[in-house]
């Protein structure tokens, strides 16, 4: 029978979280592994906890104050946290709980020294592992002494850090209880941390190995460096052994000390190769029976080696599935699109669907599996050759994975006969009416999906988008499509390379492409402006537009004097652009059709920064400025040996550019704008499936597949469990950071520039549309919180078409991902913004408001205050 407060370490496994813990839980599932030895130990359960916690009902008051107080109130937690610490201590535990636990101490052996350890149900988790959040005690002796700590334990759910780490991770302080493990102490000869998989790059072929002497208290607290081995294939591959002058050792009547290493034993590592091996092959074991990668803490005692903990690691990347054992090398689809953040399982899944190669998920990110193209030689050169032009980083680590012999396998080049991957665009000639007649089908085409989604409803509706997502691909792969893009797209590069050797010039085609014809995304960031022009007469539309909260502010702008042009105007705005949004490749996100308040900022910011007329006159001045370019560049060309024939070359190649490198943008916008009509179809079936008592609120649906969403509508029937998991695993993946290039071994490679010809200090990134400009940097993560003057500096992560309303106001842009054509870098030349993209950590290493100096044409960026 097992009691009710405490159980015997081996009654617990890792189904008990709620009882024992996540430590108690890992402990329990460790000591039924065969050949792990973990020291006896008992564990005081949860319910223990909460008796503690109704003795004293104060604490909910205090409870409440601290869910209210922001996590950035360093100061009011400190003090809020310590008052329910002392509050918890000053419990006397209740006699009974106090006999059962002296009871378990007293047949563990009374004499014996113990450590005393919290054991938190949200912690040790495969999504949190909260390391370090709550307390431990070591060499603990004595019943009365051990009462007392499990006290402390039970108080230190409510540390400063516990705290706020919670609420960063959004987790209630309610919903987590305390367990407290009580373990027979170990005294090591050495101890320290095993990886089973390379924290560091995160190949789950490597084991790392840190070890330093005495107990692993020196280790945690950085008391001293420890020694650092690495493991692969049963060998160690790698190894770095540190001076340890101090260890922490046990003291006979309890507690710990600091001593000093023997200077003859200081440089001596703390384990021998053998014994390393050894130790990997338990953590093997351990990693095999929890099914994933784990953060194991170890002694050494006598030789042998006894486990103290082990707990997931939380921070390294998931792997794609891939269903064999081979080599794989994926490369982020998220990097191309500009939108790195997670997608929910509805988004990921129909981007899957109506994709042009197969994907895989890990992570709420997608990868395309390159192995093959890097296999054979030929498609190898196009492929890197490509990425190259798109992003160098991933190129760059394309080239690391090849650089190791052994990964990728050596393949036969594809049979003759294939077409070409590229080139078929020099078929094109550049004529404004193939843009006009793709556009035409285009929208006749969603225009027919309208039409033929109204009726469709339950599974009818399912069946019919499969037939709606081919029709979907039927009009991206069209050949004349892929043609007019690559035209563009092969005449701006063409165009750099040959003014750049001919005329010594960098980036000519940035100008050459300013106010480009048919660019639905700058033509989006204009039309914004025509929206200001209308508000900015109106002083009572923009003092209301200032305080507006609510998304039903349309409703109320005609009850405003000249409200109801407003609203018209910005209505107009919406039924043109409204399904655009932020991170528009997941369906799942609100476009601002359902959040139009996302665009009230930047129609203020417009308002105020801008004189009436702008959109037009910017592009007008854009317009000049190409033409006055082109004529510049040809007489240059023409004094030239050869010049006539050069010139005539770069004239058919600027013509081909102002015929097709606008287009670029138009198949994203047709994308996006089925996607709104799949999404306003789902979201109806959802309301039907919430209705029905299906679903418990229709936006669950996004946390389903669409293949599970299809089994849902058929069956009527959910599991609510599958969809709260993976809420828990969309929070969970938004800590993660995703790498350009992945390796089916769990290595994230995130190449490098590999420069010298930028002042030391500065931020190397890739240069996307020429010029220099300094001005204050605004480190902006979330469009609708932009508050921007004129002459500011763009600083994000990525931005994706929706971000190119805010580019008409600033002066220049500086983004973590991107690439010579992503949509970022096409509209920053459209506007003629000096822009550097691909800048690693750009929103950590510069800080809002700073001074910075953006080098467009050479692709850097100096952080001058």
């Amino acid at each position: 029978m097992i009691e009710p407060y405490v159980w015997d370490l081996q009654e617990a496994d890792e189904t008990q979280v709620a009882a024992v813990g996540g430590k108690g839980a890992h402990l329990g599932g460790l000591s039924r592994i065969e050949g792990i030895r973990v020291p006896p130990g008992f564990c005081v359960t949860t319910d223990a906890f909460r008796r503690i916690m109704a003795e004293a009902p104060s604490i909910d008051d205090r409870l409440d104050q601290l869910s209210r107080l922001d996590p950035d109130d360093r100061e009011a937690i400190r003090t809020l946290s310590a008052e329910i610490r002392r509050t918890i201590e000053g419990i006397a535990i209740p006699g009974d709980l106090a006999a059962a636990i002296t009871r378990a101490v007293t047949q563990l052996g009374e004499q014996a020294a113990y450590a005393v350890r919290s054991s938190a149900t949200a912690e040790d988790l495969p999504t949190a592992s909260f390391a370090g959040q709550q307390d431990t005690y070591l060499n603990v002796v004595g019943p009365t002494a051990i009462l007392q700590h499990v006290s402390r334990c039970w108080a230190s759910l409510f540390t400063e850090r516990a705290v706020t780490y919670r609420r960063r991770n959004g987790i209630d302080h309610r919903t987590v209880h305390m367990a407290v493990v009580v373990q027979q102490m170990v005294f090591p000869d050495a101890s320290g941390i095993l990886f089973t998989a390379d924290p560091v790059t995160g190949n789950r072929k490597v084991a790392t190995v840190d070890a330093g002497f005495g107990l692993g208290e020196a280790l945690v607290s950085g008391l001293v460096n420890p020694d650092v081995f690495k493991v692969r294939h049963g060998e160690v591959v790698a190894k770095t052994i540190a001076a340890k002058k101090r260890a922490v050792h046990a003291l006979p009547a309890g507690g710990t000390q600091e001593v000093a290493i023997d200077s003859q034993r200081q440089e001596q590592p703390a384990l021998t190769d053998a014994q390393v091996v050894r130790l990997v092959q338990l953590g093997r074991r351990i990693e095999a029976h929890f099914g994933r990668p784990q953060d194991i803490e170890w002694c050494l005692v006598d030789d042998g080696f006894q486990i103290v903990q082990s707990r997931p690691v939380t921070t390294l990347f998931p792997i794609p599935e891939s269903g064999d054992q081979e080599n794989h090398v994926y490369v982020s689809v998220g990097h191309g699109q500009m939108m790195t953040d997670p997608m929910k399982p509805l988004g990921y899944s129909m981007w899957q669907l109506t994709a042009m190669v197969p994907m895989h998920e890990a992570g709420g990110r997608l990868f395309v599996d390159v192995t093959r193209r890097l296999a054979s030689p030929a498609s190898r050169t196009g492929l890197l050759d490509a990425m190259g032009k798109g992003d160098p980083l991933i190129r760059d680590a394309l080239e690391t994975v090849l650089d190791r012999d052994d990964f990728v396998p050596s393949l036969p080049d594809e049979a003759p006969g294939r077409p070409p991957a590229r080139g078929a665009s020099a078929l094109v000639e550049a004529d404004p009416v193939i843009v006009t007649e793709l556009i035409e089908r285009s929208q006749v085409s969603i225009a027919a999906l309208e039409r033929d989604i109204r009726t469709k409803t339950g599974p009818a509706l399912f069946d019919f988008l499969l037939d709606a997502f081919e029709e979907h691909k039927r009009v991206l792969g069209d050949p004349l499509n892929l043609q007019a893009i690559m035209a563009g797209m092969e005449a701006t590069w063409w165009l750099n390379d040959k003014l750049q050797e001919w005329l010594g010039e960098k980036n000519a085609a940035d100008t050459l492409t300013l106010s480009a014809p048919d660019n639905v995304t700058s033509k989006m960031g204009l039309a914004l402006l025509d929206v200001a022009d209308v508000i900015r007469s109106q002083p009572d539309v923009v003092a209301f537009l200032q305080g507006v909260e609510d998304e039903g502010f349309l409703d109320e702008l005609p009850k405003i004097a000249g409200g109801t042009e407003a609203r018209d105007a910005i209505e107009a705005y919406l039924d043109r652009y409204g399904m655009r949004c932020v991170g528009e490749i997941d369906i799942t996100r609100p476009r601002w059709r359902e959040r139009p308040t996302t665009l009230v900022p930047v129609i203020l910011d417009n308002v105020r920064n801008f004189e009436p007329g702008a959109a037009e006159r910017r592009f007008e001045q854009g317009r000049r400025k190409a033409e006055k370019k082109e004529l510049e560049v040809l007489s240059r060309l023409r004094a030239l040996p050869d010049g006539d024939r050069k010139a005539d070359e770069t004239k058919r190649m600027i013509d081909q550019v102002r015929a097709f490198v606008g287009y670029r943008e138009y198949p994203k916008y047709g994308i996006v704008s089925r996607y709104f009509v799949y999404k306003q179809a789902l979201l109806e079936e959802a309301e039907r499936l919430a209705q029905a008592n299906v679903l418990s609120e229709k936006e669950d649906i996004f946390y389903l597949t669409f293949q599970e969403l299809r089994d849902v509508v058929r069956s009527r029937q959910v599991d609510d469990r599958l969809i709260q998991q993976r809420k828990d695993a969309f929070r969970s993946y938004h800590a993660l950071t995703p790498p350009r290039v992945l390796t089916s071994d769990g290595e994230a490679l995130t190449g490098a520039y590999r420069r010298d010809d930028v002042p030391a200090g500065a931020l190397i990134g890739l240069p996307v549309s020429v010029g220099t400009v300094e001005g204050r940097a605004r480190v902006i993560l979330d469009m609708a919180e932009a508050d921007l003057e004129a002459g500011d500096i763009l600083v994000t992560a990525f931005t994706d078409p929706s971000w190119s309303p805010l580019f008409v106001g600033i002066a220049g842009l500086v983004t973590e991902v991107g690439g010579m054509m992503t949509h970022g870098a096409v509209i920053a030349r459209e506007y003629g913004l000096p822009a550097v993209v691909g800048v690693d950590q750009a929103t950590r290493l510069i800080r809002d408001g700073q001074r910075i100096r953006v080098h467009g044409t050479d692709g850097y960026v100096e952080i001058l205050s």
